[in-house]
């Protein structure tokens, strides 16, 4: 196994291995694992494996999730098929914990290039534990306590009509979580708002709000603050996608963004993403 860092901060390309073998090799599988926790994403070339060897894979992390929108390969549940085409090009170019709006937001996911256009179509990651430390102090005694809702009513289903969002919205209710949450198994802070989050809920307190311009625009202007900090270069890794390569990232201390600028060249991807556990 070669292991190359490609930031000072995130991201490392693995060769020499096969995730095919991973699946059945505990002991590989185990150091893929602890160099996901150091690089918090993982990229891999030339990785010619089969679905059920994808879904494999993925499950030594954990069990598998679905998605209310995209849905599942039939015969390999877990298995998310991200197509984009002509006709189909639903926006993707926002910064983003996936499941964010679930009471368990996803531990991580393994996702796999069938298909890409020639130009264009990257994907960046960030790392929201460097975003965290990176704070001014004040700001992260500011901060701390704070919890936040996040929802898949105004992102998904905004398109859909007013039945069939609010439908949705009450299967998949509004989830709270703590704006800083702790990585359970590395014990480091990490920034845990995107796009996915509406509102703080207890921002509304005498330490926090004087008058009303304190409570609005005021929590709204931190929140917008605290979303924009994945967008800083210094945190981010950029990779270009080949077909059969394949991204390994940790959905717990990152966020990512699926760059939008290949339309209306095809896209195939296809994710496994893993249940996570809830965050505290």
């Amino acid at each position: 196994m070669k292991v190359e860092k490609l930031t000072r901060t995130i991201g490392a390309e693995v060769s020499g291995i096969r995730l095919g073998d991973a699946a059945h090799d505990a002991g590989l599988f185990a150091e893929i694992k602890a160099l996901l926790l150091a690089h918090r994403v993982l990229f891999l070339r030339d990785q010619d494996i089969s679905r059920a060897e994808h879904v494999a894979f993925a499950r030594r992390f954990g069990e598998l999730e679905d998605h209310p929108i995209a849905g599942s390969d039939p015969e390999h549940p877990g298995l998310v098929r991200i197509y984009r085409s002509e006709e189909r090009n639903p926006y993707e170019n926002n910064w983003h914990v996936d499941g964010l709006w679930r009471e368990n937001p996803a531990m991580g996911a393994v996702l796999r290039c069938i298909e890409c256009p020639s130009d264009g179509g990257d994907t960046i990651w960030a790392n929201m534990v460097e975003a965290y430390s990176r704070l001014p102090e004040d700001l992260k005694t500011r901060i701390a306590g704070l919890r936040a809702k996040s929802s898949i009513e105004h992102s998904f289903g905004a398109a859909m009509s007013m039945e069939d969002r609010q439908a949705l919205s009450a299967k998949h209710p509004p989830a709270e979580h703590p704006v800083v949450r702790t990585h359970p198994e590395t014990g480091e802070k990490v920034l845990f708002v995107g796009s996915f989050t509406t509102h703080f809920v207890n921002y509304h307190t005498p330490e926090n709000v004087r008058f009303g311009l304190d409570k609005s625009p005021g929590a709204s202007l931190l929140l917008n603050l605290l979303q924009s900090q994945a967008m800083v270069p210094e945190y981010q890794v950029r990779f270009r996608w080949r077909p059969n390569s394949v991204a390994i990232w940790d959905n717990r201390s990152t966020q990512h963004y699926a760059v939008q600028d290949y339309w209306p060249s095809p896209r195939k991807m296809e994710r496994a993403g893993i249940v996570g556990d809830r965050p505290y």
